[in-house]
């Protein structure tokens, strides 16, 4: 059903409209469904936990966090996995009154080799319990589960093809799955091989007017990424591709402001209404570092007299009328979030790498209104690394937070970072010197290379109690510090310093991230920037940082504007 002039209209008077991105910052992958009048978008988390974010709305247009699904080992062990890996492209369905969540949990890859398990879990409520993981296949990562009109499931999932000259994306497979049994049954056949765009993955299938619509992520999750669409008669097909070209994508335009335009998941509204949750770039320049990483869009789906469904201009708008007036006020992200740590648990918007936050090493309780940290590995360590932080959601944003920390060796450390992955990051933590003194220091991880900034040093001996800064400024990071004096335990304006030294915020992006050795990758870049409180205790002493509160505030004056400032002193060493 399209939209009307007068219904646009209506919608801009309202002030009903999506504004995309819906969900900034490392949101990708999106699969989007709806349950009565709730919609849920279910997006990739990699190596942080909780594993599979859930953000929920009424209206398309406001989303709040869950949290994430993920929540234990028992349902996701990310030790030792690597940067970029963990949970890819889950898949979110309702039937017979239970949630199904399908993901991939890859352990590693390279050489052309994809480590993919799937996974299936069921729960009666978004809110768990969930079940124990299912096994399913390793042939293929980006899962998902299509329930027919006859109630017979199937699993699709693309095709991995290791061996050397073959098309390592070898199309879209499927294979019934048994709900009763939770097994998959009877042969698994390949019903699509692709276009000429390659890299086919990400498949969805649907079903309208005595069709089946197979929906794949094609050109790879870069500039020529799209969403493509076939469709057949049968479920096992022939499927045909639509004869207009892609129905989304971003290729060939450097000039719009949502860029690598793909991988999508429909959605009907109750008012026969369609949209697409798809995922979205914003470079800080054209084709430039894509600092927030990937992030999940929405568009409007009309259908042509030839029952294909189509997106107008098939490119992503930054504005597209919603389906009904929204149903609340506000932002979808706050322009401040601020976290006293008053909570049992950490609040939906944090989350922690390669581990969940349990109790042997963040503490919420031991003293009221603190989150204990203890420390964990080295900034390299993929087994027990103790951080806690939040996507960059803005190209102007900063992250503060008051801490109590008393090193007893060079060993401990704790802190604010900007952070990508184990090889990238900038990090403001105090440590002890030779001397015995509390120091404050800055170091930071270009591709492993790591710099330390020695303008930056300050003695904070006497100092029990500092308030600490990052801040992102485009394409810049910063670092602030004020002393908490005693008696006023919140700084005020007068206190704060900034450190001497403004560092590059784009080695923090997908595109540094991703490095390729004789065309061969060695690392990806499927994540986002992220702002935390992180520790090391390197002796394993039992060191630990007490954090009283946190604030993370968005300072960005024009949302969707080009930053053109990239020219950054990195500092020196």
């Amino acid at each position: 059903m399209a939209f009307t002039a007068g219904e646009e209209e209506r919608a801009l008077r309202a002030g009903g409209f999506i504004h995309n991105p819906v969900l900034p910052g490392f949101h990708p992958d999106p699969c989007i469904l709806r349950v009565g009048t709730d919609y849920y978008i279910a997006t990739s988390t990699f190596e942080w936990y909780p594993g599979v974010r859930l953000h929920h709305s009424t209206d398309l247009v406001r989303w709040h966090p869950l949290g994430g699904i993920l929540t234990e080992c028992r349902l996701l062990d990310l030790r030792g996995v690597v940067d970029s890996g963990g949970v890819w492209a889950p898949d979110l369905s309702y039937v017979d009154g239970e949630f199904h969540l399908v993901y991939t949990d890859v352990a590693s890859f390279g050489s052309g080799y994809w480590d993919s398990q799937n996974y299936l879990v069921t729960a009666r409520d978004l809110a768990g319990p969930w079940s124990d993981p299912v096994p399913l296949h390793a042939r293929g990562f980006d899962p998902s589960l299509f329930h027919d009109e006859d109630g017979r499931s199937w699993l699709l999932s693309m095709n991995a093809d290791w061996r050397t000259g073959r098309n390592r994306f070898a199309g879209i497979l499927i294979q019934e799955y048994d709900r009763a049994t939770r097994t998959l049954v009877g042969p698994e056949r390949l019903i699509f091989e692709g276009t000429p765009a390659g890299m086919t993955e990400g498949p969805r299938l649907y079903r309208r007017d005595g069709w089946y619509y197979l929906f794949t992520a094609e050109g790879g999750t870069s500039w020529p990424h799209q969403v493509t669409v076939a469709r057949s008669r049968t479920l096992l097909g022939p499927y045909q591709v639509a004869p207009g070209g892609p129905l989304l994508t971003s290729a060939g335009r450097p000039d719009l402001a949502l860029q690598k335009a793909g991988h999508g998941s429909l959605v009907c509204t109750p008012e026969g209404r369609w949209y697409l949750a798809h995922l979205v770039a914003r470079p800080y320049s054209p084709l430039g570092p894509c600092v927030l990483g990937r992030e999940t869009a929405i568009q409007r789906v009309t259908w042509d007299s030839a029952g294909w469904p189509r997106i107008d201009g098939g490119i992503p708008a930054e504005t597209v009328p919603a389906p009904e007036a929204p149903t609340g006020s506000g932002p979808v992200e706050p322009a401040s979030d601020h976290d006293d740590f008053d909570g049992a648990t950490l609040g939906p918007e944090w989350s922690t790498l390669r581990r969940p936050a349990t109790p042997d090493w963040v503490r919420l309780s031991v003293r009221p209104s603190y989150a204990r940290i203890y420390g964990g590995q080295s900034p390299v360590g993929r087994q027990r690394p103790s951080l806690v932080a939040r996507r960059v959601t803005a190209r102007h944003c900063r992250l503060e937070a008051t801490m109590e920390f008393h090193p007893r060796t060079f060993r401990q450390l704790a802190g604010v970072t900007a952070y990508y992955n184990t090889r990238n990051w900038h990090y403001a933590y105090l440590t002890l010197d030779d001397e015995g003194r509390r120091v404050l220091e800055v170091m930071s991880s270009d591709r492993g290379r790591r710099v330390q900034h020695t303008a930056c040093r300050v003695d904070a001996t006497a100092a029990d109690r500092i308030r600490l800064r990052v801040e992102f400024d485009g394409p810049i990071v910063r670092f602030g510090y004020a002393f908490c004096p005693t008696g006023r335990p919140t700084p005020s304006a007068d206190d704060w310093r900034d450190l001497p030294l403004e560092l590059d915020a784009t080695i923090l992006s997908d595109e540094h991230a991703a490095e390729t050795v004789d065309g061969e990758p060695t690392a990806w870049g499927f994540t986002g920037a992220f702002v935390g409180l992180w520790v090391q205790d390197l002796g394993g002493d039992g060191g630990f940082a007490d954090f009283d509160s946190a604030t993370y505030t968005v300072t960005e004056p024009g949302a969707g504007q080009p930053d053109q400032r990239l020219a950054v002193n990195r500092g020196s060493a």
